[in-house]
């Protein structure tokens, strides 16, 4: 690779590209990883192997959040800094959200289109978007603020009509 091609790649933010084609690029390797993991140990272990892999991406993902909240604002993130980060999971049309209310403690919506549910349908990935993206959610908070905790009743993922996001702030004591 050529030294110009090299510092142009250095000086992409691939936490700037849209949530939607990122889960796309993801899914296209997990697929195989899927496939290879499936044929060596059972489909069981393969999705364990997926699953946990998500999981550690969405912590990951989520303390590099907290960082940045921190160095911005000197604190944990709220559900007001919540809020104000949710662009990123919709850009590209991918959600389509009902808000209904974001107070210090709390945060509901219900998504009510998923381009990432449809995406992975297309991919033939649907039996396991679950593991690709929903479950995702929830493990998010672990990184970004781990007193944030996720309750979901239902997903389009697993054919529901909406997803029921309900975010809390766990109770001391």
């Amino acid at each position: 690779m050529s030294e110009q091609a090299n510092t142009e790649f250095a000086e992409v933010d691939l936490h700037n590209i849209p949530i939607l084609l990122r889960r796309k690029i993801e899914a296209m390797l997990l697929a195989h990883v899927l496939e290879v993991i499936t044929e060596r140990s059972g489909r069981e272990e393969a999705e364990a192997v997926i699953g946990e892999t998500c999981s550690r991406s969405a912590i990951e993902q989520g303390a590099g959040l907290r960082e940045r909240n921190r160095e911005e604002k000197d604190r944990d993130p709220t559900f007001h800094d919540f809020e104000a980060i949710m662009p990123q999971w919709r850009a590209s049309g991918a959600l389509e959200i009902e808000p209904l209310e974001v107070s210090d403690e709390k945060m509901d919506f219900n998504v009510t289109r998923c381009k990432y549910s449809e995406m992975y349908r297309e991919m033939g990935l649907g039996d396991i978007g679950h593991l690709l993206s929903c479950n995702r959610d929830g493990d998010f908070c672990i990184g970004y603020n781990p007193d944030m905790e996720l309750t979901r009743t239902q997903t389009i993922m697993k054919g529901a009509t909406h997803c029921d996001f309900r975010y809390r702030m766990k109770k001391e004591g």
